[in-house]
């Protein structure tokens, strides 16, 4: 069961500290984030998109009435429920025109607060789901993330994008598909008990039931199936185990994010057969550049291209290679851009905490935000691309 994803905003640490503990002696509530003022609340919301805003009514700033007015019309998937000390009538009018959901008069119990987050909670989601919002998907979506060398960020890209997307109200799924020495766990802090190779070994009984019970779940909402434990375990798993397993997760998820090793196997082979979109992840050295050249004169063979994106990762100004030049020799253009911020990146990992929760506004997490607007809106083809390019073209010429 999905857990309902709270934020929680008030001034004082004490009172949001209480709350906190509230909410997390329930197993189906987790806290994904606080805030001590307005703004950082409203600025959460659109980074993380909370199921839930505790707001408490007086913070300072940018106060809890107008903090929940730029919730309500910004992140329309995410319902408020207002907190205050005063019982007065005219607070809670005030609180339901500014689109709160619900409104509690401190202190309230324990008991108190978990009923009302769940019963906004369930009201929201039946509204939610007879809402179409711009973007949202009916089909699911295979995404695999694809690369001819290691250490390119492959594994930082699908990680971070599967995050992004759960924060769109999607269901996601994120199969490390790298069988010998898969990182998508450590990146995430977790610690599976059983993998993809103890899940092989139940063949005979497959279903998305059993699938599903050994996805491990992510504060962020991403459900994660872990690459197998040892590497001599990767045998285990064949190409049409890799198909069954993806076909039975779009039964329930919107998008299937696949993480991948640098080379071209069996398993990868029907991963990418499977994909409506692959993401091919560039980086700005000739080995790189020479092997994404190979790689998209495969992908073309197998009629894959017309389904590719490719991505620059670690994009700096003193690469010593030119985006043009790069463009020129691969005669194939870049999608979409991630700069190169180390020092955030680096112990996002290093702590098992996904760059886009840890630093939603960082540039590098606002460029994951790009892909996965691409994404979503099945955009960065090359014939867009060319579009776009040919339509700047013509504007420029009769400025």
């Amino acid at each position: 069961m999905d857990l309902i994803r709270v934020l929680i905003a008030d001034a004082d640490g004490e009172s949001r500290a209480g709350l906190a503990q509230m909410l997390s002696a329930d197993e189906e509530l987790i806290v994904v984030s606080e805030a001590c003022e307005g703004m950082e609340a409203v600025q959460k919301c659109k980074a993380l998109q909370p199921d839930i805003v505790l707001m408490d009514y007086n913070l300072p700033g940018l106060d809890g009435l107008s903090a929940t007015g730029k919730i309500t019309i910004e992140v329309p998937g995410t319902a408020v429920i207002m907190l205050s000390v005063k019982e007065e009538q005219e607070y809670l009018r005030s609180a339901m025109l500014a689109g709160a959901r619900d409104f509690l008069v401190k202190p309230f119990s324990r008991a108190e607060l978990v009923k009302t987050v769940k019963r906004v909670f369930q009201v929201e989601s039946k509204r939610l789901a007879h809402t179409d919002w711009p973007g949202q998907k009916r089909k699911s979506e295979v995404i695999t993330v694809f690369g001819t060398k290691g250490g390119v960020g492959k594994t930082t890209v699908a990680v971070n994008l599967a995050v992004l997307l759960a924060q769109r109200k999607q269901k996601v799924a994120l199969l490390d598909l790298d069988l010998q020495f898969g990182d998508v766990s450590v990146f995430l802090n977790l610690f599976p008990r059983r993998t993809m190779s103890e899940l092989a070994q139940e063949r005979d009984v497959w279903d998305i039931e059993l699938l599903e019970s050994y996805l491990l779940p992510h504060v962020s909402g991403v459900q994660t199936l872990p690459a197998p434990g040892r590497p001599e375990y990767a045998e285990l798993i064949t190409s049409e185990y890799i198909q069954d397993i993806i076909n039975l997760l779009k039964l329930k998820y919107d998008y299937i994010i696949i993480d991948t090793p640098p080379f071209f196997n069996d398993t990868n082979l029907t991963a990418l057969d499977l994909s409506t979109q692959i993401l091919l992840v560039l980086a700005m050295d000739l080995a790189t550049i020479k092997n994404i050249k190979l790689s998209l004169e495969l992908l073309e063979s197998l009629q894959h291209l017309g389904k590719t994106k490719l991505i620059l990762n670690r994009a700096s100004d003193d690469m010593g290679i030119t985006i043009a030049d790069a463009e020129e020799t691969l005669d194939f253009l870049i999608a979409g851009y991630i700069p190169s911020e180390g020092k955030i990146v680096v112990p996002a990992l290093n702590e098992g905490i996904p760059f886009v929760l840890s630093h939603p506004t960082a540039r590098v997490s606002r460029a994951i935000q790009e892909v996965s607007n691409l994404v979503v809106n099945d955009q960065g083809y090359q014939e867009d691309l060319k579009a776009k390019n040919k339509q700047g073209f013509f504007s420029r010429l009769f400025k």
